[in-house]
């Protein structure tokens, strides 16, 4: 239809723009900086052409020119609550904490309840540090447009740390698998209130998390109509535990470490079908994630020098399909197991990661899942990393066993390859 008014009208400013938002949303981003600036140039007065071509280059990265549209769409209308919610973001990712937590806090004096300025502004202090007002805002992710866990509408009150005069606990998971490996660390905390629990997971993870968690009744699905028998007197969300349970450093020190294990005589057959005298470590290198897995993956020919150290024996973890990753990996030193499956067996796979005496991983689930089990595990993080990581610090309250190293710059993957090279030639 666009392209329609177009034909009659070539300088039809909506139409431009209109038909760069379709490019956009299509994944034509280069088609659609082209067709939203025409319009601009034609009309450079609409706020949201300059809005709408940041968000367009903030999706291919470009952040500087990505900061200047929202500058300008905000020099036209101060008063744009999400505009500066998406210069606080842009803001974040170059690096500029401080600078985009005023945004965030801009666009809440605009708009109090813009939920995605407040779920942002949370992060962004959880990233800082600052864990007793970070989480207090992190409960409001159930209203944003984006988040992928809805929230579940039980008849029953929500758990805010006491001991429940009776009945059953329910916990459940939420967001993906890492996150459920993460939260799933609080467990024994909870167990410790002397509640009776019940934890909700994923199914994949049902088996590994019964074996680790013996106090608690393991279960994947619970539906109030039929699971009466359970008893559940209260719920939460396992994400929301931290809020309770986590508001200073020192509480982290109540963090049983390991607090997953594996099958045993699983772990062992990997270890042994494995071992040749060299120091086992498995290495991740990708993740599918739509929003940040281009900036967190590291193509695997860049781990090239990594991979050509003497002395290691070198075990792919990475999920996906095994032709592809025997293709991405040819000629390089690096054994992919056909048995495995990382994504459908997770059981299976903890005792393949807990068989490796070191995990060298970029931030996926593989991360929380060899850093759960308590294996060593080297975590490379882009420059602007997710909020559970915080800023600076080379180990993570989350997991004692991590190690971090950081892009010292945007895209730098190159300084931290070295950097691991040259602690790995220390083993």
């Amino acid at each position: 239809m666009y392209r329609q008014v177009l034909a009659i009208d070539p300088h039809h400013a909506d139409a431009l723009h209109l038909l760069g938002m379709a490019g956009y949303q299509s994944g034509q981003h280069d088609e659609a900086v082209d067709l939203i600036r025409k319009a601009i140039a034609i009309h450079p007065a609409a706020v949201s052409y300059h809005s709408n071509l940041g968000n367009v280059l903030q999706a291919q990265d470009k952040l500087g020119e990505a900061s200047e549209s929202y500058r300008r769409a905000l020099a036209l209308n101060p008063d744009l609550a999400e505009v500066y919610v998406n210069l606080g973001n842009v803001l974040q990712a170059q690096g500029d904490v401080e600078r985009s937590l005023a945004c965030y806090r801009r666009a809440l004096s605009l708009n109090p309840g813009l939920a995605e300025a407040s779920v942002a502004e949370s992060m962004a202090l959880l990233l800082q540090g600052n864990l007793a007002a970070g989480w207090r805002n992190f409960e409001k992710r159930w209203r944003t447009a984006d988040y992928e866990t809805p929230m579940r509408s039980y008849p029953l009150p929500l758990w805010k740390g006491e001991r429940l005069p009776s009945g059953r606990l329910l916990l459940w998971g939420e967001q993906g698998i890492g996150d459920e490996i993460m939260f799933a660390g609080l467990v024994p905390d909870v167990v410790r209130t002397g509640n009776h629990i019940v934890l909700d997971c994923d199914p994949r993870l049902k088996p590994l998390f019964a074996r680790s968690f013996p106090e608690v009744k393991v279960i994947s699905g619970y539906d109030p109509v039929t699971d009466t028998d359970l008893d559940i007197a209260a719920h939460l969300p396992s994400g929301s535990l931290p809020g309770i349970l986590r508001t200073t450093h020192s509480a982290f020190a109540a963090t049983k470490s390991p607090y997953l294990v594996a099958d045993p005589a699983e772990r062992q057959r990997f270890h042994t079908s494995y071992a040749d005298g060299r120091p086992l470590v498995g290495l991740a290198w990708h993740t599918r994630n739509k929003q940040t897995g281009q900036k967190r993956s590291i193509g695997l020919s860049s781990l090239a020098p990594l991979l050509e150290l003497p002395d290691l024996r070198w075990i792919s973890l990475q999920y996906g399909d095994h032709d592809s990753l025997e293709q991405q990996a040819a000629g390089a030193p690096l054994h992919i197991d056909r048995t495995v499956d990382q994504l459908a067996d997770m059981d299976f796979f903890a005792a393949q990661v807990a068989a490796m005496d070191l995990v060298i991983t970029i931030d996926n689930s593989t991360a929380h899942l060899a850093a759960a089990l308590g294996v060593p595990t080297w975590l490379l993080l882009p420059f602007a990393p997710d909020w559970r990581w915080q800023l600076q610090c080379s180990d993570s309250p989350w997991y004692p066993t991590v190690r971090i190293f950081r892009q010292p710059q945007r895209n730098d993957w190159s300084f931290v390859i070295q950097q691991v090279g040259v602690e790995l030639t220390l083993l």
